[in-house]
Order: C-alpha cells, then sequence, then structure tokens
C-alpha cells in the first residue's frame, strides 16, 4: 500500500531538502507529472476518508526524509486532506466527461473542493508557516482556480440552455442573467484578490517575503477581470502596486514571464484609455522580453501594437513581420496596404472583414484613426504629381527645382473620388466642396499637413518646407 504514492512523498520530501517550491507545487497540482501519470488515480487506493488523518499524519510528521516543525506538519496536513478531497471530485468529473456525459461531469464541485485546497494554503502562509520559496504553491492553487471557474460557468450555462431557460434570438439583459454568467470566476476573482493583498502586505525582508509572487497574482487576477470585463478593478491593481512600490522589488527582477504579461496587460489597460504613449512603452517591452518562440502570446502583444504605433509615430509593420502570424497577416496586410496606396475602398473593406477580431479586441476606432494616415498619404500623392514650378527668367539652371505649393481644391476632390470618397458626392451628381475643405482642414489641424485653405481661390496652400511632416516630402 505504501508503495503507490511513494513518488508524491519522494518528491515532497526532495522539495523540502532542496528547497525547491516548483516541484512542491507538483505534489498538489490537479495535474500529474510525467514522471507519475497515474498519481491522482493512486490517491484512492493509498488511503480512505476513515484513515486518511492518520495515514497523512505518519507521512508528515514520521518520515526521517523530513524535518518539518508542528506548525508546518499541521498546515500541510490540512492542505493534503483538501487536496484527497478535491482529487475526488476532480476524478469523478474527468470520468463522466471522457465518456460522453457531460451532464454528468460536476465542475462546480470540483471548483469548491479545489477552493478548499487554497484556503488551506492560504492560512499556511497567513499563519508565517509556509517560507518564501514555496510561493510556487501559491502559483498553482490560483491558477487552477480560475480554470476550475471557467468550467464551472461554462457547465453552468451548458445546463441552463439544455433546461431551455436560456433563449435564443433575442436575449434577456437583466440584473439575474448579469449575475450568474459568471458566477464562479467572479467567486475565483475574490479568492485571488486575497492572495494579491496578502503578498502586498507582507512585511518580512525581501528575501523571505511573499511580495515575490506579486506579480504573478496581478497577472492571475488581470486576466480574471479581463474575462469579467471589469476593466475598472483592473486599474485598481496598477493602484495597489505603485502605492506599495517603495517597498517592492523592482519589476526587472522578477521572472521574464512575469513582466511579459504585467507589461502586456498595462499596456492594453494604457491603450483603453488612449494614452498611447504609456501604452507603446509597455507593449514595446513586452515584445522584446517575450520569448520569440511564444507565437501566440507575440500575436497578442502586436494585436494593439500595431495600432499604437500607427497613432504615435504613423509607423506600420514590415511584411516580414505580418507574416509570421497567419492571422496578423489576414487582418493587418489588406489594412496597411491600403494606406500606403491611399485607396479608401480597400482601407474600407480591410476594416469591414475584420471588424468582428477588431472589436472584440477593442481596437476598431483606433484602427479608424489611421484614415487619417491614409488621407495624409492621397494629399501627399496629389501634391507630387503636381510638379514643379517653372523656373523665373533669369534664375539658374543649376537652381533646385521648386514644388508645386497650390493645389486647386478640385484636383484633391477628383483624388478623393477615385480613392472612393463617396461622402463628398453632393447627391446631385458633383462635389460638396465644403466636405473636402473640411477633409483637408482636418489634416492640418492634425499636424500630418502644413498649410493652409485659401477659400476665395479654391486653393490648399501648402507649406515650402516639410509640407508633410516626418515623411520627407
Amino acid at each position: 500500500m505504501s508503495t503507490i504514492m511513494d513518488g508524491l512523498w519522494d518528491d515532497f520530501a526532495k522539495a523540502n531538502e532542496t528547497p525547491d517550491g516548483y516541484l512542491l507545487a507538483t505534489t498538489i497540482s490537479p495535474e500529474a507529472p510525467a514522471s507519475d501519470p497515474a498519481r491522482l488515480y493512486n490517491w484512492p487506493k493509498w488511503t480512505n476518508a476513515y484513515s486518511l488523518q492518520t495515514d497523512l499524519r505518519y507521512k508528515l510528521q514520521y518520515n526521517p526524509a523530513l524535518s518539518l516543525s508542528k506548525a508546518e506538519s499541521g498546515a500541510w496536513l490540512d492542505v493534503f486532506t483538501a487536496y484527497y478531497a478535491f482529487t475526488g471530485k476532480l476524478l469523478a468529473a474527468e470520468e463522466a466527461q471522457n465518456a460522453g456525459n457531460h451532464r454528468e461531469a460536476d465542475w462546480n464541485s470540483v471548483y469548491e473542493s479545489w477552493k478548499e485546497v487554497l484556503s488551506a494554503v492560504y492560512r499556511g502562509y497567513s499563519g508565517n508557516i509556509f517560507e518564501a520559496w514555496t510561493i510556487p504553491c501559491l502559483y498553482a492553487v490560483g491558477k487552477y482556480l480560475r480554470i476550475f471557474a471557467i468550467k464551472a460557468d461554462d457547465k453552468a450555462a451548458a445546463t441552463q440552455r439544455d433546461s431551455g431557460l436560456a433563449f435564443g434570438g433575442l436575449q434577456e439583459e437583466d440584473a439575474f442573467s448579469a449575475t450568474s454568467k459568471n458566477e464562479k470566476l467572479e467567486d475565483a476573482a475574490r479568492q485571488i484578490n486575497r492572495i494579491f493583498a496578502l503578498c502586498l502586505g507582507d512585511r518580512n525582508p525581501l528575501e523571505d517575503s511573499r511580495k515575490w509572487a506579486l506579480y504573478y497574482t496581478a497577472n492571475l487576477l488581470f486576466k480574471t477581470y479581463f474575462r469579467l470585463n471589469s476593466i475598472p478593478l483592473s486599474k485598481n491593481i496598477l493602484r495597489s502596486l505603485r502605492a506599495g512600490a517603495a517597498d517592492t522589488p523592482p519589476l526587472s527582477a522578477f521572472p521574464k514571464a512575469h513582466q511579459v504579461t504585467f507589461n502586456y496587460y498595462s499596456g492594453v489597460l494604457a491603450f483603453l484609455e488612449e494614452d498611447y504613449a504609456t501604452a507603446e512603452s509597455y507593449l514595446l517591452s513586452a515584445y522584446q522580453l517575450c520569448n520569440k518562440d511564444a507565437k501566440r502570446n507575440l500575436e497578442m502583444i502586436l494585436m494593439y501594437l500595431i495600432p499604437t504605433k500607427l497613432l504615435t509615430s504613423h509607423k506600420l509593420p514590415t511584411k516580414e513581420l505580418l507574416q509570421q502570424s497567419p492571422k496578423l497577416d489576414r487582418l493587418f496586410t489588406p489594412f496597411c496596404t491600403a494606406i500606403k496606396r491611399a485607396d479608401l475602398r480597400a482601407f474600407n473593406a480591410a476594416l469591414e472583414a475584420g471588424e468582428d477580431e477588431f472589436v472584440k479586441r477593442r481596437v476598431y476606432l483606433t484602427l479608424e484613426r489611421g484614415r487619417d494616415i491614409l488621407l495624409r498619404n492621397l494629399w501627399r500623392k496629389v501634391f507630387l504629381a503636381g510638379g514643379f514650378e517653372t523656373p523665373k527668367e533669369g534664375e539658374a539652371a543649376t537652381a533646385p527645382p521648386v514644388r508645386k505649393t497650390r493645389i486647386p481644391v478640385r484636383e484633391i476632390a477628383a483624388a478623393l473620388r477615385l480613392a472612393g470618397a463617396s461622402e463628398i458626392d453632393d447627391g446631385e451628381g458633383g462635389v460638396d466642396a465644403d466636405e473636402v475643405e473640411c477633409m483637408v482642414a482636418n489634416t492640418i489641424y492634425k499636424n500630418h499637413m502644413k498649410g493652409y485653405i485659401a477659400r476665395d481661390r479654391g486653393m490648399v496652400v501648402l507649406s515650402k518646407a516639410g509640407a508633410f511632416p516626418g515623411t520627407g516630402v
């Protein structure tokens, strides 16, 4: 009987001896390690509910390979007692799901039993029993609580649909549907926030501090709040971190994975607040630190970095960069090509083709502002097509040519029509000159073009020096 779970107890003893927090976390993980794939299935064979406390106490207090204090033994006794109950719930749910009996898979019970594991681990830290090197256990309980909460909510939603309580077509939007949709995930957010507050309030010296779990827990909260569409709560995390910055190690001292995720979410929050300079700083840091083999993560970062760079520096991604991701290539290549060619029809078609994804990621309105850059490029084409001034009599033949700086509004209107700007039509087959002038004035106001409109002559007069800032024209 004792040999069945030797792998777990050997890992537990080795983790305490080393010490190795990540190895320790595998002993309470819902996923069995590759070296011991049957670990969860062996729990019921190793002991039962009647003798569980006795067997656990023997392993924790009388194991010659362990030297735990009485407080530590008691804390781990609580953790493994909760973990034993959890494994039974998890195995039952997975067995039902694997057999195709999705209705019988009780993910709600799995979530509640894992929450008991989290509470037992939490007590070990709040009582200053578990040392700082064990904080990967905090990572594990927080990570899987979120996963099981999502599974429980998905199961509840599916049950509601199957029972006919969820209506198709017109969706009911009342207080009850809004609060019950993500009931477990909302509860998980509260539990993870307890861990975050525990880490943030730790006053131990940094080498023994729980603050080293701070950014991992903050990232878990970001993921949870974003899924719940609770953006204001995400901002509370940043405020809390700023308030405790004096007693917290710098972000650069944490693992790169923690840095990348934190910079990504901080950048997205700044992006949503239209603070594009701050967003660019965070997102660029996330991109530079991200493992180049983590294609999915790079794709998520670029989804926001591309429109951010478009607004901050009017730069478009290279073809080589977009081709690294089929999704980004499909969404952004037509969009970027349209801007470069000053093709309004293609621009509108690209926005329409990617509308669902752009709206989902909340980048649609920002990309729509790329229309300003497209119009700047269109005016520049008209300017370049206008050619050069005729040399005056007496000018030296070697004098550099001077481009024409006066562009008739009718030429700009013609270019707009060719590019597909239907909004300038006056409805009678002519051109709405006021609409054309408004578009030009808007470009000048945003400093994409230098000049002024001479309405009495129907001309746009451009600056002789740097008419289109930042373009070399």
